[in-house]
């Protein structure tokens, strides 16, 4: 098989998440002291594209974690439409991989403007948005020339773990982030059956990925993936959102992704992927749980099981390792999609 700069990049993510840790771990530990002394009662995170998936992880960590609901931004409202929003008691929060885009730009500039705790979380420190804000997370995670996002995507939700576990003084958190690269190269170990899945899948025109909780990321995380590089109509659902209409999808063989890890809302999808099977889907299942595996139809059993809020850091990789080769068994080159460029600036 010919190498793939994707393919090259997944197999840097435990490296990525490494050198992001050992380089950053105690500037997280200033800037979340620095944070205490500022009052803020929300969170908004203004992203795009894998960016913006990486903030529905936050959605669940710093609100499990902290306390702090978060909000996606409403970037066209500063852009577009020219409204000035209210920021009193925010933390505002940008992430983009290139640092580029005008329109999260835009926000950081208008909520810096308003007196709110502004954070760029980049791979460009020198970039338009590291500029607007007032602090600045690198990610550390070397050029990434692939276009579509792989270490990116996984360094933003370790920044964002770094900083959550930083602002709630978790010590014993931070040191089991510190094994989260151990677990990640073990996952790249599924390489070969996610091959064997994709190439099961190739003759798919659409489908559907359901996770749960943290797994809400990574569902529209991995339904990204499928549509950037195999051209598969690919929707993401929170399982529970799923159950309230768009189950009515289901049909014999209908393809279903479903990421399910040991947690809180294990035996909820344990209960859904009992009642999608009854329905005729045909389930390939990224698990550490022995009940969901034992009904896919396609198990792809991840090889070490992680506490549930680093689990996305993970289970992604097995989700990327089967949009890349489902690219090829479907006759796409992953490095090349079509109609993607590797910095989009949206405005």
């Amino acid at each position: 098989m010919n190498r793939s700069l994707l393919l090259d990049e997944i197999q840097e993510q435990p490296a990525a998440l490494r050198r992001l840790v050992d380089t950053e771990i105690k500037q997280f530990i200033r800037l979340a002291h620095t944070l205490s002394t500022r009052r803020y009662q929300y969170v908004v995170i203004a992203a795009r594209g894998s960016s913006d998936n990486a903030a529905r992880y936050a959605q669940y960590l710093m609100g499990a974690m902290l306390g702090l609901p978060v909000a996606l931004a409403t970037p066209s409202l500063h852009t577009r439409y020219g409204v000035h929003l209210r920021f009193e008691g925010a933390l505002v929060i940008g992430i983009s991989q290139s640092g580029a885009s005008p329109d999260i730009c835009t926000v950081i500039e208008d909520a810096r403007s308003a007196g709110a705790p502004t954070i760029a979380i980049t791979n460009h420190p020198e970039s338009a948005l590291a500029r607007a804000a007032e602090f600045i997370i690198p990610l550390h995670a070397g050029v990434e020339r692939s276009i579509a996002a792989t270490k990116t995507y996984t360094t933003q939700l370790a920044a964002l773990a770094l900083l959550t576990l930083s602002m709630a003084n978790d010590s014993a958190g931070l040191a089991t982030l510190a094994t989260i690269p151990d677990a990640m190269e073990a996952i790249l170990s599924l390489d070969a059956r996610m091959h064997d899945i994709a190439r099961d899948m190739a003759g798919a025109t659409a489908a559907v990925t359901i996770g749960r909780g943290y797994h809400y990321a990574t569902a529209w995380e991995v339904a990204l993936k499928l549509k950037e590089l195999t051209c598969v109509v690919t929707e993401p659902y929170s399982a529970a959102d799923f159950q309230h209409g768009p189950i009515a999808l289901m049909r014999d063989d209908f393809p279903v992704i479903l990421v399910a890890t040991q947690g809180a809302v294990a035996e909820d999808l344990s209960i859904l992927t009992s009642r999608l099977r009854n329905l005729g889907a045909h389930i390939t299942a990224i698990s550490d749980v022995p009940a969901i595996l034992d009904i896919a139809d396609r198990p792809a059993p991840l090889p070490v099981s992680v506490e549930e809020r680093f689990a996305p850091m993970t289970a992604i990789i097995a989700g990327q390792l089967l949009a890349f080769h489902l690219a090829r068994a479907r006759g796409f080159d992953p490095d090349d999609p079509r109609g993607l460029t590797k910095v989009t600036e949206t405005r």
